[in-house]
C-alpha cells in the first residue's frame, strides 16, 4: 500500500467512526452536596478579604472545587466538610442531599440554582465565624446544561422540562429534567448522589432526552 491509499483508507476509517459515533446521548455529571458563597459570607466564615483556593476545574467552564469546606448545622445534627464550590456568588446557596433534611432537621425541596426565595435558612460554621442564612437551603433539581446550538440539535429550549432515559440493570426514567441554556455551558446533565446511585450512574455514563 502506497503513502496515497494509505492516507484514504485513514479519512475512510474516520468518517466511518464519525458516522457510528452516538450524538444523543448526554454525559453524567454527578454532584455531592456542597455550597456557593457570597463574598460576605465568605468574609464571615474564613476572614476578612479571604479568597477561595481553586483545588479543581469543574466540567462547567469558570466553576471550580475549592479547598476550603464549611460545617453545615440545623436544629437535629450537623454535617462537617462540606465543599465549597467556586467562584463566589451574589448570595450564599447551599445544596444538600434528600436524606440530608433528616440528619439536620431541615427541611428543604429541590429547585433550580438561583431560585432561592422562599426557601429555609441553615447555619454555616468556618475556622473564623458562623453565619445563620435567611434562605438558600435547597435540593438541587436535576438539569441538563447545554449551550445554543446543543438546544438546538437536541430540540429543546432554556427553562424546559424533559424526561431523561438510561440502560443498564439498574436503568430507568427521571422525569422533570430541566433545561439550561446559556452560551457558555458545557453539555452535561447534573444528577446528584443519590440520583446517580438509584440509576447505577457514575462520571462515565450517559443518557438519553425522551420527551
Amino acid at each position: 500500500m502506497d503513502k496515497y491509499e494509505a492516507v484514504i483508507q485513514l479519512l475512510m476509517e474516520a468518517v466511518k467512526t464519525d458516522s457510528t459515533k452516538d450524538d444523543s446521548k448526554i454525559p453524567v455529571g454527578v454532584s455531592n452536596r456542597h455550597i456557593h458563597l457570597s463574598q460576605e459570607d465568605l468574609d464571615a466564615l474564613f476572614g476578612k478579604g479571604y479568597e477561595l483556593t481553586n483545588m479543581k476545574e469543574l466540567s462547567q467552564p469558570g466553576q471550580y472545587a475549592c479547598k476550603e469546606t464549611v460545617t453545615i448545622c440545623g436544629p437535629k445534627g450537623a454535617i462537617e466538610k462540606v465543599r465549597i464550590l467556586g467562584p463566589v456568588r451574589k448570595q450564599t446557596q447551599v445544596e444538600i442531599l434528600a436524606a440530608d433534611i433528616f440528619k439536620l432537621g431541615k427541611k428543604a425541596q429541590p429547585k433550580m440554582s438561583g431560585d432561592l426565595a422562599g426557601t429555609p435558612g441553615i447555619t454555616l460554621v468556618g475556622p473564623k465565624g458562623s453565619i445563620e442564612t435567611k434562605e438558600g437551603l435547597i435540593i438541587a433539581q436535576r438539569h441538563i446544561h447545554l449551550n445554543p446550538s446543543d438546544a438546538l440539535k437536541f430540540g429543546v429550549h432554556d427553562g424546559q422540562e424533559v424526561s431523561i432515559k438510561t440502560e443498564g440493570i439498574r436503568g430507568g426514567i427521571f422525569d422533570h429534567v430541566a433545561i439550561r441554556v446559556t452560551d457558555t455551558s458545557s453539555l452535561e446533565i447534573h444528577l446528584d448522589t443519590e440520583e446517580a446511585n438509584a440509576m447505577g450512574l457514575g462520571g462515565s455514563s450517559t443518557v438519553t432526552i425522551v420527551k
